[in-house]
């Protein structure tokens, strides 16, 4: 009985026996790809769509906090108009995912409400077009009411959904309301190109104490893009009012937002076959303006061109136009800026003129070779 007790006395802990095992599989190659001397690189970025990174911020910002709820038009059964809330509801319930009538006007004024009585709502457009039947609601009322009330009246509300031109839905679906949100006090407004900054962006939103209108495109949603491993954790956010410098350049600073920065990095790549280096900034967000990283970059490329996919009368090109003329990057132009903008019609319908309505790639390198004059 003694020389038992003394054996197990003997024995290592379970813990440390366990960890003189032999590693397996995976491990096993990491241990001894460390003892050969070759070096680990960091897990490599998953592919997420737009999409899904969208799903993954509503899920987890509607896990987080029980004030956050989602409405709008065939949100909740359905799983979304473009499946942005695909599995919400089977998981959230009738109280946190919300269907509701076709009535833009109504269901902007519900939110609304709930937002001033101190819910966090998000309100989807199927597509801001339709954002037109509700803009009392966004402006006079969301927009307006914490400085009508001093302070007082907080409306923390997301407006969300896709903007700006598709493929074929002609005229009355085809505009971008970043100029029309962005030019209104009370608001903020941001407009996300990759998958990283549609998770940050919606979650910054959500969780920021004023209105926010977070313009989406359509033809982005099923686009896979590269994400890191920060920006797959529940805590990851894309600060509101912070652009992006999306690629490093000397020659020429373009500027843009939504879908065209991918025409703006393809333009660039095409221009640096030729010797010309574009700096390409994502502005993620349109109000307030990160025009502190565009004047930066203008000061060391001495050119700029804006890219952007709406009218150009009174759009953010020109916009960013006006406050580099402004301070003190004016200077610093070699050349007049140039705007790439879509075309000033209502968008037709005809595929051959839709494409000759929207800035292509071609577009932007002649604005570019002409600011450079090459």
């Amino acid at each position: 009985m003694a020389a038992s007790a003394a054996a197990l006395r003997n024995l290592a802990p379970l813990g440390v026996r366990l960890a003189r095992l032999p590693p397996r599989g995976r491990a096993a190659g990491r241990l001894l790809q460390q003892r050969r001397g070759i070096r680990l690189s960091a897990p490599a970025a998953i592919q997420v769509t737009v999409r899904d990174a969208l799903n993954q911020a509503l899920d987890e910002e509607l896990e987080r906090d029980e004030r956050v709820f989602l409405l709008g038009e065939e949100v909740a059964q359905y799983d979304g108009a473009y499946k942005i809330s695909r599995g919400l509801w089977k998981k959230y319930g009738d109280k946190r995912v919300i269907d509701t009538p076709i009535s833009e006007m109504g269901f902007t004024g519900i939110a609304v409400g709930a937002a001033m009585a101190g819910l966090r709502p998000v309100c989807e457009f199927m597509t801001f077009n339709f954002s037109m039947q509700a803009i009392d609601q966004v402006i006079n009322s969301a927009a307006k009411t914490c400085y009508m009330s001093a302070g007082s009246i907080a409306v923390p509300i997301v407006f969300r959904g896709p903007n700006g031109a598709s493929a074929g839905v002609a005229a009355q679906h085809s505009q971008c309301f970043a100029a029309w949100y962005g030019h209104c006090p009370g608001l903020k407004v941001v407009s996300p190109w990759s998958s990283e900054d549609a998770k940050g962006l919606l979650k910054a939103s959500i969780r920021d104490d004023n209105p926010v209108v977070m313009l989406e495109n359509e033809l982005l949603y099923g686009v896979p893009f590269e994400m890191s491993e920060q920006a797959q954790s529940k805590d990851f956010v894309v600060p509101i009012g912070k652009a992006k410098i999306e690629r490093q350049g000397t020659h020429v600073t373009l500027v843009s937002h939504s879908r065209p920065v991918g025409h703006c990095l393809e333009a660039a790549a095409v221009l640096a076959k030729e010797g010309v280096e574009c700096e390409v900034i994502n502005l993620r967000t349109i109000r307030p303006m990160d025009i502190e990283t565009v004047e930066a970059s203008v000061v060391k490329t001495n050119h700029l061109v804006t890219v952007e996919g709406g009218w150009p009368q009174f759009g953010v090109g020109a916009e960013i136009c006006a406050r580099i003329m402004e301070g003190s990057a004016f200077n610093y132009l070699d050349a007049p800026a140039v705007r790439v903008t879509g075309a000033d019609v209502p968008m037709p319908y005809a595929k051959i003129l839709e494409d000759n309505c929207i800035p292509q790639v071609k577009d932007i390198i002649f604005a570019v070779k002409k600011t450079l004059n090459i």
